[in-house]
């Protein structure tokens, strides 16, 4: 049932149940965000697209957007301008 649900989720393979997983990446990108200096106005995992959602407490200028997004532990994507900050889609 777990590995079924790994496979559903594209989350790594554990003996941890899957929202564990979740909480651990979501630790992850709020430590790369903090450590960039930035803080964080929404993070969560959207099932439907398996992918995490960010938007920052800022908006970033276009020169740092790049940088930014290389900084990440996951694949990352620049959405635009939210209503709080810079807004990014993470890929596990």
């Amino acid at each position: 049932m777990l590995l079924s649900l790994v496979r559903q989720r594209h989350l790594p393979a554990t003996d941890n149940p899957p929202w564990a997983d979740i909480w651990q990446i979501q630790d992850e990108i709020t430590a790369a965000v903090n450590s960039l200096g930035f803080s964080l106005w929404d993070l969560h995992y959207d099932y439907p697209s398996f992918s995490f959602h960010l938007e920052l407490n800022e908006h970033l200028p276009d020169e740092v957007l790049t940088y930014f997004c290389s900084q990440m532990p996951l694949p990352t994507d620049y959405d635009g301008e939210g209503s709080h900050g810079s807004a990014f889609t993470l890929y596990p």
